[in-house]
């Protein structure tokens, strides 16, 4: 028998993109709920796949208990909202559904709402049902991981996360609307032990998403959010000392003009944004540019046996389309584990321990989603293994790991070919940075070393020489190889591939000031192993001007000569 699952606000951003994700389970009847039939008519002609698809006029308003008989759904899923709006009885359909005996799932991102989901925990157990609120990456993603960065800790003090969506993801109204209704205003949150009050929109926060071995995303300013988190996670772990919970759109140009909104309301110049809603809704969707990428991450600080501190990220990277479908991937999980024969406990509470990381990741191996941890290393570790970070380092070939085990000299000597772009601006260009003439089969060594925390690299091709330092990257060049020529600065980014490790130019400066993304070198540089050799390819490339140099190669490690 088909499992019949009612989706309110089905044709909409979130409840759509659940429809999506189970639209490939023949064992599924999705009813596509909302005020507007027509407009669910429509959405389900839309659909394709294995999935039972009829379209419902569903007004929450309404006479909740007459459409639930007419319907007569297994689950229902709310992905409407805005649930911070919700006013009068807003458990009203919670309510509908523990009288009918239906099981409840909600994706609300209001932490009140769900909050204040325990209150029905005894009616839904006595009638066997099983609700659960809050049923998205916040919080069920985030407390997945929190529990898996702290496995080898016994005490957590700290939890910040945030999410940083792809500025093409396609935000919904009642997102927007949500977000305008605390913006300015303050959000219940624990900090330094105590409950107090954040301001929404207000405070901001930046960081790095960078999985190790992935290509990372630029740092990224999120501002404080009011999301289920700040309030579920301390009671999760009540010796929890802080939690903050961050939002990071993009462009950052519309970010700050919402953060400039927001403290006009805490200045008490407005009101409120709710009345600037369509117009912010608008101008998000419209005014987009960017890579179409998103992300999200969680730090955990804490300490272990001993007391010592320890901390550990989580970082997540979801390429194109794939990443606004993860906010719905929760609700898919529990829903397939209830096809599969594994319903939840019955009982009203926030989904905190429902799912837990591997789940998640089951989910995102299906897609172009990429997550892994990072643990602080200590300054003296090699300067790769710091930026790819323990794991994807591991994963290099020997020869490449031993090119960058650095850890005080190291010589290497091989042979390379150079090409040079022969017009007149590429081989200024060329003379600029000191790259070698064109030959064929010429001895080259690269003679590394460290001086100030920075690794020289002093590259040798038959006797003509030019030498560039690398280190961290700060900034803007956060999470990046930072390598100098002169007065010109990159920012690379280190990508572990199936069979290299590729170096992609991601930003640059010149006397520290930053130059046009637009105009950027385009570098197409590789380290790989074949026959057992650690091989290079580098290959630069200027806007207008062309090829400027290309060279490729071999090394061997020169052995260590031993002291005195």
């Amino acid at each position: 028998m088909s499992t019949r699952v009612l989706i309110v606000g089905g044709y909409g951003t979130f409840g759509g993109r659940l429809v999506q994700l189970l639209a490939d389970e023949p064992r599924l009847t999705l009813i596509i709920a909302g005020r507007a039939r027509e407009r669910a008519e429509a959405f389900c002609k839309s659909l394709r796949g294995a999935a039972t698809f009829e379209a419902l006029a569903f007004d929450r308003e309404g006479d909740l208990d007459a459409a639930l008989a007419a319907a007569q759904p297994d689950v229902v899923v709310d992905a409407s909202g805005p649930f911070q709006a919700y006013r009068g009885e807003p458990y009203r359909l919670v309510q509908a559904c523990i009288v009918r005996g239906i099981d409840y799932l909600d994706l609300a991102d209001g932490s009140d709402f769900v909050d204040g989901i325990a209150q029905f925990d005894t009616a839904a157990t006595a009638r066997g049902v099983c609700v659960l609120s809050g049923v998205s990456s916040f919080p069920v993603l985030t407390a997945a991981v929190v529990r898996r960065l702290s496995q080898a800790m016994t005490r957590i003090d700290s939890v910040t996360g945030g999410i940083a969506p792809s500025p093409y993801a396609g935000v919904g109204p009642n997102v927007i609307r949500a977000i305008a209704s605390y913006a300015g205003r303050p959000v219940r949150l624990v900090r330094d032990g105590h409950a107090t009050v954040g301001l929404g929109l207000v405070e901001t926060r930046r960081f790095t998403i960078a999985p190790p071995g992935r290509l990372p995303l630029r740092p990224v300013l999120f501002s404080l959010v009011d999301v289920p988190d700040l309030q579920a996670l301390p009671k999760l772990w009540p010796a929890l000392k802080s939690v903050w919970m961050g939002a990071g759109p993009v462009p950052e140009i519309l970010h700050r003009s919402l953060n400039v909104l927001a403290r006009a309301v805490r200045l008490k110049l407005l009101p409120t944004l709710v009345p600037l809603a369509p117009l912010m809704h608008a101008a998000i969707n419209v005014l987009r540019w960017g890579e179409h990428r998103g992300g999200m991450f969680v730090a955990v600080e804490g300490a272990d046996r001993g007391g010592r501190k320890m901390e550990s990220s989580w970082h997540m990277i979801a390429e194109g389309d794939d990443g606004p479908l993860i906010p719905s991937m929760a609700a898919e999980a529990i829903i397939r584990q209830r096809l599969d024969g594994r319903r939840q406990a019955p009982g009203a509470r926030a989904a905190l321990r429902e799912l837990e990381l591997a789940d998640y990741e089951a989910l995102f191996a299906r897609r172009r989603i990429f997550s892994g941890v990072r643990a602080p290393m200590g300054e003296h570790a090699p300067l790769y293994r710091r930026l790819l970070g323990d794991d994807a380092y591991a994963t290099l070939p020997t020869p490449i790991q031993a090119m960058h085990d650095l850890t005080g000299t190291l010589a290497a000597e091989g042979r390379a070919t150079v090409e040079r772009g022969s017009g007149v601006l590429a081989r200024a260009a060329g003379a600029i940075f000191g790259f070698p003439p064109a030959a064929r089969d010429i001895p080259v060594r690269v003679d590394f070393s460290l001086r100030d925390g920075r690794e020289v690299w002093r590259r040798d091709f038959a006797g003509r020489t030019f030498t560039s330092t690398q280190e961290a990257g700060r900034g803007r060049f956060d999470r990046l190889l930072c390598e100098r020529f002169g007065p010109f600065a990159f920012g690379i980014a280190l990508v572990r591939t199936a069979d290299r490790l590729d170096l992609l130019v991601r930003d640059w400066r010149v006397l520290g000031i930053p130059l046009p993304r637009a105009l950027v070198p385009h570098v197409a540089a590789h380290e790989r192993v074949e026959d057992g050799r650690f091989r290079f390819h580098v290959e630069i490339k200027l806007p207008l001007i062309g090829l400027i140099v290309r060279y490729r190669g071999w090394l061997v490690p020169l052995p260590v000569r031993p002291a005195g």
